[in-house]
């Protein structure tokens, strides 16, 4: 493949990694044209695992026979831009992890039906705004038997950069969708979409009528999906309402809350069903 040395930041190669915004890099209007960026060797590897199609590379000169070597090796013959760690660094703002990013094509959006059709554990992210919760969402449904992510329209989108290096990759391998066309779409018809998926939901709330999470009735379920709200303000008023259950996390010391991903780490673990198709490695490009 070739390499090749650039020097400044405004060189047009590096465009993709430099001056596009990530909607710009998402290309709404134009899936087809998406792309992401992956960082460090591993999740690069990940990402390759999982069969996204790689555009150009950007690290560091040093890692070209080191750390970056296996992942370029794996890459045909895509442009490998190289500079040093000052340039990289002033191009993220920090210092990158292994000094390795990997522009990728971002794949068709799939639907809420195609990625829970073998589903019987789904996690639900209603209007989560911080990647770095998205990220650890996704990596312990990928850990704790979650078979498939559905986010609604005004979520982060799971494969923004630090979403993706917070999930350690995993973002590429379960499964996920938006679900609701748009914002209304989501917060008036929200349980009524996940009941004709087949999915009993489990909004994770605090209310008078709410069960504990270690509740048997929950685990008994064979489709159920955990319904995770904001960052602060939690779930909405009229989401609460029309899920099935209302679900608390028995709380000890006057705390009233935990953060989203820790929370969802936990109902990912008392809810999961032994043996089911989360197992699979499966990936978004599939």
């Amino acid at each position: 493949m070739p390499i090749i040395k650039v020097d400044n930041l405004t060189d047009p190669n590096l465009k993709i990694y430099t001056s596009l915004t990530q909607a710009q890099l998402r290309n709404r209007l134009e899936p087809e044209k998406g792309i992401f960026i992956a960082e460090s060797p591993k999740v690069i590897g990940t990402a390759l695992d999982c069969g996204y199609e790689p555009l150009s590379m950007l690290t560091e000169e040093r890692h070209i026979n080191g750390d970056a070597s296996a992942v370029i090796s794996r890459c045909g013959d895509i442009p490998v831009y190289t500079a040093d760690r000052e340039l990289l660094s002033r191009l993220a703002g920090y210092e990158l992890t292994r000094g390795v990013l990997c522009a990728f094509r971002r794949p068709l959006p799939k639907t809420p039906s195609e990625v829970t059709a073998q589903a019987s554990r789904v996690a639900v992210l209603e209007d989560i705004a911080d990647s770095t919760n998205i990220g650890a969402i996704f990596r312990s449904a990928a850990a704790l038997g979650i078979d498939a992510v559905l986010i609604t329209p005004s979520c982060c989108d799971p494969l923004c950069r630090r979403a993706i290096r917070v999930s350690m990759g995993t973002v590429f391998q379960i499964p996920w969708a938006q679900i609701g066309e748009d914002y209304l779409g989501w917060h008036q018809h929200g349980a009524e979409l996940l009941r004709s998926l087949g999915f009993k939901s489990a909004a994770m709330a605090l209310s008078d009528d709410s069960i504990s999470i270690d509740n048997p009735i929950l685990k008994s379920e064979p489709k159920l999906a955990l319904v995770l709200g904001t960052e602060g303000d939690g779930l909405a008023k009229h989401t609460i309402a029309t899920c099935d259950y209302t679900v608390k996390i028995p709380m000890q010391h006057g705390v009233d809350s935990l953060n989203v991903a820790s929370a969802a780490a936990l109902a990912f673990w008392e809810t999961r069903i032994l043996g089911s198709p989360s197992g699979r490695a499966v990936g978004e490009a599939d």
